[in-house]
């Protein structure tokens, strides 16, 4: 017999935002009535609207970012002059979220992407060539290997660098050109690619990797950097965690499951208390553990024991289905990090009211 599947998912398994959120852009669109630069899809208002959520007629607009307005009034409005976007935050800050939230909205394609490791070479982020065209013919426009960078400066878009400390320092510099000259030189070919309007970068970077590759002064001069700090309180934190696993569990195709907003919200004030390292009415200083324990990671868990409980639980989520997954979340280094998970879990969460199901299941598998 074949089981019932769920018909609801999408067919792939993470769309773009420009997709996923494609009836709120149009909403937007349709009812915005401020002016907007270049090839800007929407206003910078609208922008905002879509980050931070509103309305736009009878669509409701959902929130893509949980802070402050101001960071995002200032990241919009970077990108509507000549400097380029720095965004810089610990692990699990949304930068990533708010880039592609950003080029989705502004030039509806967030896919002009270039993902920085230390493997990075030039040719990511300039042009490469397609060698069996390069050995036939010489150098030409037909053999030339468009980057993503090279793209959004044609077409007036935006472009993404993610992880950009993470390049090299050398490769980082091939930016200074195309950031203060909005030019792209093709000596081969003897000409250049020359930005037209609407073309800006967005960059991201692990202020937790300052030191692995940092950006030359010149660079640093070609951004305007906005640095998206972590949730100011447990109720935004909450919120965000919450939104992204509904997201992900429709992707994912998971059963609907009955919101359990008492087991989240135990997650995300162990990551809080662990990350500060003190209780949240701050009456206990805590021994903090070698992960980031970023919003990113608290969503990992909470979608991880929903999974479970789907599939081999009773279809609610139960402390038991959180525990298995937090460990794992926690506890990075074998020795260090599971004394403090252990003093974590006898000095702050043993006498806590209303968690004593959750002590119990985090000390079976501990």
């Amino acid at each position: 017999m074949t089981p019932p599947q769920n018909n609801t998912a999408p067919e792939v398994l993470r769309q773009h935002a420009e997709q996923a959120y494609a009836h709120e852009l149009a909403a937007l669109a349709q009812h915005d009535r401020f002016p907007r630069p270049p090839k800007w899809n929407l206003s910078p208002r609208a922008v905002l609207t879509y980050l931070m959520g509103g309305r736009a007629g009878d669509t409701e607009i959902t929130p893509k970012y949980v802070g402050e307005a101001r960071l995002m009034e200032i990241a919009v409005a970077t990108l509507a002059t000549d400097r380029a976007l720095l965004l810089l935050g610990v692990p699990g800050t949304a930068k990533s979220w708010v880039s592609e939230h950003l080029a989705a909205a502004i030039s509806g394609d967030s896919t002009l992407l270039v993902q920085g490791t230390a493997g990075t070479d030039e040719n990511a982020i300039r042009y490469g060539w397609n060698y069996a065209r390069l050995l036939a013919e010489g150098p030409s426009e037909a053999a030339l290997v468009e980057s993503p960078v090279m793209h959004a400066m044609r077409q007036g878009k935006i472009a993404r660098l993610e992880e950009l400390t993470r390049v090299q320092s050398d490769v980082q510099d091939t930016l200074i050109t195309i950031l203060s000259e909005k030019t792209l030189p093709v000596p081969e070919l003897n000409t250049e690619v020359q930005a037209v309007r609407g073309f800006n970068l967005i960059a991201t970077a692990n202020n937790r990797d300052k030191g692995v590759n940092d950006l030359s002064s010149a660079l640093k001069r070609r951004f305007n950097t906005v640095v998206l700090p972590v949730p100011d309180s447990l109720e935004d934190e909450l919120s965000i965690v919450t939104r992204r696993v509904e997201s992900l569990g429709r992707s994912l195709g998971l059963p609907d499951l009955p919101p359990a907003l008492d087991e989240i919200r135990r997650v995300v004030t162990v990551f809080r208390e662990l990350r500060a390292g003190v209780t949240e009415d701050g009456k206990t200083k805590l021994k903090t553990p070698s992960g980031s324990l970023s919003v990113a990671e608290a969503i990992s868990v909470v979608t991880n024991g929903l999974t479970l409980a789907a599939h081999f639980g009773d279809g609610e989520l139960s402390s038991h289905d959180v525990a298995a997954s937090l460990i794992g979340a926690v506890v990075k280094d074998p020795v260090q990090d599971q004394a403090v998970w252990n003093e974590y879990l006898e000095t702050a969460v043993k006498k806590r009211a209303g968690w004593k199901e959750f002590y119990t299941a985090c000390r079976e598998v501990s």
